[in-house]
């Protein structure tokens, strides 16, 4: 089986690197990677290849930025001529970026199988790109591996029959453990002077949060607040210091005592500062996810989760907008002591890449046969 990987975000190098080493210890497997450059700023994209021991990709399509639209497009067409030289068995793709449903796509018109690593996710809220990828991809896809049990419910009503769907656990937190201990032995809190369990960490990134100059200044008045408690440290997504710098508040925040304000971060060091964290407060999808397996106290600035266990089980609320009075209001209950009780979902195991390894191959093993059966008639 020659199975083509896709990645083309920052999310999608941590769940594509432990399938592709499952893949490879599969007989008669064959593992290609992909990578669309949606993500094509260096610090955004190609530091995790080499954090996390993936090869260089055998194609990089080179997308760079533009619109959706714009990325949509041009990847099918130059994903369409990778397929023409290829001729894989199977696409898989992770998550919900662009590159996700656009590779999907192409898939599906040539015929070839489309597999769906976190399938069933669902926020409800249809304003975000990320929840279209995530419909129309599991609609395209033929087998739909999922991470909770959200993720099954969803898929069941929207009528996806059963048997093309497989409860895998999280592949994000199969890098997690991988890495963990690497990502302890690099120190980054140390080496940044921080106190482990003593410092909130933030992020921002998301257009409903940061494109506007109402939401990046009550983000500025976090920060400003929560760093009257604990030193703040501040990784900047390259669309965030572009909004602060176009309403004139990057030196605002830039100069505010008691905080830290960083570059993007390689995966190691950022899990780092993320486990050792007393606090994170973030926008994230897959920042939920992790703080859950290290129970670490999340607050999301969202009014809906694709990913509802971080808030059932997990460390993980939900803030529906940027208030800075709300959030204030959490972090002093949290630093009191006074955090949320979290408990790692089933099958958050860092065995997920070999589940579905087991299944890929087992449906192989069972075509073959039926192939061989059917001439042997």
């Amino acid at each position: 089986m020659k199975i083509m990987n896709i990645v083309g975000a920052r999310p999608n190098f941590m769940k594509v690197a432990p399938l592709h080493r499952a893949f490879r210890q599969q007989p008669g497997f064959q593992s290609l990677i992909v990578h669309t450059g949606q993500h094509y700023d260096a610090r955004m994209g190609d530091v995790f290849f080499g954090q996390l021991g993936l090869p260089a990709p055998d194609y990089y399509l080179g997308i760079g930025g533009g619109t959706q639209t714009r990325q949509t497009a041009d990847i099918m067409l130059r994903f369409d001529e990778v397929m023409a030289a290829e001729q894989p068995d199977l696409v898989l793709v992770v998550g919900d970026v662009t590159s996700t449903v656009a590779c999907a796509l192409v898939a599906v018109r040539l015929g070839v199988p489309v597999a769906h690593v976190e399938a069933g996710l669902r926020s409800g809220d249809r304003r975000m790109p990320e929840e279209i990828n995530r419909i129309l991809t599991d609609h395209l896809a033929d087998l739909l591996f999922v991470t909770e049990q959200a993720g099954l419910d969803n898929l069941r009503r929207e009528g996806i029959a059963d048997d093309r769907v497989h409860f895998v656990g999280n592949v994000m937190i199969d890098s997690l453990l991988q890495y963990r201990t690497k990502s302890n032995a690099l120190n980054t809190v140390g080496a940044l002077g921080l106190t482990p369990g003593q410092y909130v960490l933030m992020t921002m990134h998301r257009p409903a949060n940061v494109d506007h100059e109402a939401g990046l200044r009550n983000l500025v008045r976090i920060a400003e607040d929560t760093a009257r408690y604990r030193p703040v440290v501040f990784p900047v997504h390259p669309r965030t210091r572009a909004n602060l710098v176009r309403y004139g508040l990057m030196d605002r925040l830039a100069n505010l005592p008691n905080s830290q304000l960083l570059e993007p971060q390689g995966y190691l060091e950022f899990l780092n500062l993320m486990e050792h964290a007393a606090i994170v407060i973030t926008d994230s999808g897959g920042i939920q996810e992790e703080t859950t397996f290290l129970q670490v106290p999340c607050l999301t600035f969202r009014d809906s989760t694709e990913r509802p266990v971080t808030v059932e089980l997990g460390t993980n609320q939900l803030l529906a907008d940027l208030n800075p009075d709300t959030v204030q209001q959490h972090v002093a209950a949290i630093l009191a002591g006074r955090s949320k009780p979290g408990v790692i979902p089933p099958l958050w195991d860092g065995q997920a890449a070999e589940r579905i390894a087991d299944i890929l191959s087992q449906r192989t093993i069972r075509a073959t046969s039926e192939t061989v059966l059917a001439g042997a008639l």
